[in-house]
């Protein structure tokens, strides 16, 4: 195999290599185009035939890519984001609601929740979704839902 061709497979196991490192899928496109460009090598392509190949390659892996969504990442808000904020999810129990909101206390401090919208007042069991300031946003728990369904029926 001639110098040319150990570039493309080189040239591909860094970029593999270096996707894996990043956590992104768009090195591993590029990675695709090299590919490409080694077996038209393999083939007997010129070399122009080869770069062309590559960025063909590798533009429409990318683009691709895009259009699916695996290349764009979704970011949560970070009021309702349960990675940032380690309250969402929690529960918490709410002895009585005055116009949809009330001050419990929450860890130790008097905290104000407010009720999300569409959500019954009668469930006293509730959880977290969101944090705005220092506001607890909250609704019915699931298990306080399963249990009035449970008691209605």
């Amino acid at each position: 195999m001639a110098p040319a061709g150990w570039f493309w497979w080189v040239g591909a196991g860094v970029l593999v290599v270096l996707e894996l490192i990043s956590g992104t899928f768009y090195l591993l496109m590029i990675a695709l185009g090299f590919v490409a460009a080694a077996v038209a090598h393999l083939m007997g392509a010129a070399a122009d035939a080869q770069f062309a190949l590559a960025a063909g390659v590798a533009l429409a892996a990318v683009l691709l890519l895009r259009r699916s969504g695996f290349g764009r990442r979704t970011r949560k808000e970070a009021s309702k984001n349960p990675d940032v904020n380690l309250d969402i999810g929690q529960t918490l129990s709410v002895p009585a609601w005055h116009e949809r909101r009330a001050r419990v206390d929450y860890r130790g401090a008097a905290w104000d929740v407010e009720l999300a919208a569409g959500e019954p007042e009668d469930a006293q069991v509730y959880e977290i979704t969101e944090l705005r300031g220092s506001c607890l946003i909250v609704v019915a728990s699931p298990h306080a839902r399963r249990k009035q369904k449970a008691t209605a029926t």
